[in-house]
């Protein structure tokens, strides 16, 4: 991906760096918020990691669901180490700048990975759909190649809508302020300083945003409305119970990834300061991607039994005591 922002830089600017100003000049900040995001950081690239392999290893995981949370998982590793590795640095040495075409590799990988994770999401929830409102077509559907299509889709779908983004923005020169108010290059913080007419980039970043963000939420909305009306139509609790319980933990990660994301870019910036949209965006940035492994896993029986058998091949043991099973599956399909 770094090779993209090498397109079209024939129009040098006067500028060639930026300065992130991050969460501002708070020195005695600095330590505390390289610790958390370690933390953070850690934990996210280890917990997703370790659903990846689990998928990959465990035969018994070798099911649609199962495929698309490793496409997820794999895809949240890479999203966080897009930022959080630059924003340590940052904290640790104090240096704030970066070239700008460390910028603009930054700001596209960060949006073909947003882009393709919403349609992963929507994918998801279109599975999660057809589990409960059609499950004997679902086998049918959710075949090895029309998985693998779907996920493909998501993929391609999220590297040619930023691809088309980032060929335009590496004509912008840069020739007045160098001074990014953001933790990292987003769109909208990046343009502002640009000295060229962007209206017709903005008119393009409109669109891109609409297909790759807004038409999947449309998509996974009318999948759980059809989920929804389902479940409330079957007559025992228990069932609802169990119906719900299959697309409760993907609800969540939709839910928390879509709300942050309204809130950053939707809500007028009278509402909201902006340091406040600089805490909605570690959300759907930085803690996103920790939430999905400990959902997935802390709630999902599925995956406790994949690690204790893991385990039990490693260490020659049956039975681990600090691990319980006493949830429901919430995530097998029906």
């Amino acid at each position: 991906m770094q090779s993209v922002a090498n397109i079209g830089w024939s129009n040098q600017s006067s500028i060639m760096e930026f300065i992130l100003l991050g969460f501002g000049n708070i020195s005695e900040m600095q330590v505390p918020l390289f610790l958390m995001f370690l933390l953070v950081y850690l934990v996210t690239i280890s917990g997703n990691i370790l659903i990846v392999a689990l998928v990959v290893v465990d035969q018994h995981l070798h099911t649609p669901m199962y495929f698309f949370l490793g496409n997820l998982s794999c895809l949240e590793t890479c999203y966080s180490s897009t930022i959080l590795p630059r924003l340590l640095a940052s904290l640790l040495s104090g240096d704030r700048t970066i070239s700008i075409r460390d910028c603009f590799s930054q700001f596209y990988c960060f949006g073909v990975l947003g882009a393709t994770e919403c349609f992963l999401l929507a994918v998801m929830s279109y599975d999660r759909y057809l589990a409960i409102c059609n499950p004997l077509r679902y086998a049918v559907i959710m075949n090895g190649r029309g998985c693998t299509q779907l996920a493909a889709y998501s993929w391609t779908g999220g590297l040619l809508s930023t691809t088309i983004v980032i060929i335009l923005m590496s004509k912008l020169q840069f020739c007045t302020s160098n001074e990014i108010d953001h933790f990292f290059c987003d769109f909208s913080p990046i343009v502002k300083l640009s000295c060229n007419d962007t209206g017709l980039l903005e008119l393009v970043i409109f669109t891109q945003s609409s297909i790759a963000s807004l038409i999947p939420f449309l998509l996974t909305l009318t999948s759980y409305a059809s989920i929804i009306s389902t479940i409330l139509r079957i007559p025992s609790t228990t069932g609802r119970q169990k119906a719900f319980s299959t697309c409760s933990s993907h609800l969540v990660i939709v839910t928390t990834f879509y709300g942050t994301l309204f809130l950053v870019y939707v809500v007028p910036k009278t509402y909201l300061s902006k340091s406040l949209r600089k805490v909605f965006s570690v959300f759907y940035t930085v803690l996103t991607p920790m939430l999905n492994p400990l959902i997935y896993s802390l709630r999902n029986k599925e995956v406790k039994e994949a690690l204790r058998r893991a385990l039990s091949k490693i260490y020659g043991f049956t039975r681990f005591p600090f691990i319980t099973f006493n949830e429901m599956d919430i995530n097998q399909p029906l």
